[in-house]
């Protein structure tokens, strides 16, 4: 267990992996011990710490997420991409946690696709499908292309909830790789 400052862009993250846990807010490390020493394998993503940790820090958590990496890479992104200024759920959502977004759509506006810095200034990339274009692959497709629009050399993370099994399944299928899981709680 690691107890770190809070990143910027978040009040607080707390990030899991196989036997390691990050704490990263500002709180103290000793009361973090204290609420999690019972089982710290398991307890720091756990509901009744990130319930404790909310009131600590004066925000809800957000989901756990499973996170997913993935290196940048150029070239065709393989599906075409038409950069957009879109009012979208995905895109709103992304402008309250992350920088600098660029969003884009496919031609026929089925797929958005949205990329900015999230916590710690590290690249995020979200997508939708819109339901009538589901089950096709459009999913897959944009989330492959994500990593040829991000500098080379840089790491492209996505967040995706455990139960969202379709995005789940669309980025293990474009080469992500699952690293950690993290409850964000926003700034």
């Amino acid at each position: 267990m690691t107890v770190l400052p809070a990143p910027s862009g978040a009040r607080a993250v707390v990030v899991g992996g196989t036997a390691w846990h990050v704490v990263a807010a500002d709180v103290d490390p000793v009361w973090v011990a204290g609420q999690t020493g019972h089982d710290p394998l398991a307890a720091p993503l756990g509901a009744r710490f990130l319930a404790a940790l909310a009131d600590r820090v004066g925000v809800e958590p957000g989901v756990v997420d499973a996170v997913l990496v993935v290196p940048s890479r150029g070239g065709d992104p393989g599906v075409e991409l038409v950069r957009a200024e879109v009012d979208h759920p995905r895109v709103e959502r992304a402008l309250l946690h992350r920088t600098g977004v660029r969003v884009w759509t496919t031609p026929d506006s089925a797929g958005v696709l949205v990329l900015g810095r999230g916590v710690a200034g590290r690249w995020e990339v979200s997508m939708e499908v819109d339901p009538c274009a589901r089950g096709r692959g459009l999913g897959t497709a944009l989330v492959a292309a994500a990593p040829s629009l991000v500098p080379a050399g840089e790491a492209l993370w996505a967040q995706v909830a455990p139960a969202n099994t379709a995005s789940l399944r669309a980025f293990l299928a474009a080469g992500y790789r699952p690293v950690c899981a993290e409850s964000l709680f926003g700034a």
